[in-house]
């Protein structure tokens, strides 16, 4: 399924979804490019998809300025396995702040917690 709105920002499409295989364009997961992404893998200023990439990105795999996903990486970021330069919260969260079943980072709160000053301290 492919989907682009005909409304273009930057030459990039509004709002572009594009779920499974392309056969005619040789493409075996949908790749949505736009301000609004949608898609397999996606890559937008709001980026949905099962990895997704953007300023705000949902995804199982999610990279941006705020992610929320399985694994998500970014200045904040929520998930299972969240990594976050500012804040993270999940099951095992790694950032400065750092909430979590494991908690690692400068402020810990957490079931298993290591503050990275103290552990220096020894």
């Amino acid at each position: 399924m492919r989907y682009e709105s005909k409304t273009r920002i930057l030459n990039f499409p509004l709002i572009s979804i594009a779920f499974g295989p392309d056969l005619e364009k040789n493409e075996h997961k949908g790749l949505a490019k736009g301000l609004v992404a949608i898609g397999d893998i996606s890559l937008g200023v709001v980026s949905i998809g099962g990895i997704a990439f953007g300023g705000f990105s949902i995804g199982g795999v999610s990279l941006g300025a705020a992610s929320i996903g399985g694994v998500a990486f970014g200045l904040y970021s929520l998930g299972g396995l969240a990594i976050g330069l500012l804040a993270a919260v999940g099951g095992a969260a790694i950032g400065y702040k750092a909430v979590g079943g494991l908690a690692i980072g400068i402020e810990t709160m957490g079931d298993q917690q290591i503050d990275i000053i103290d552990f220096y301290r020894f």
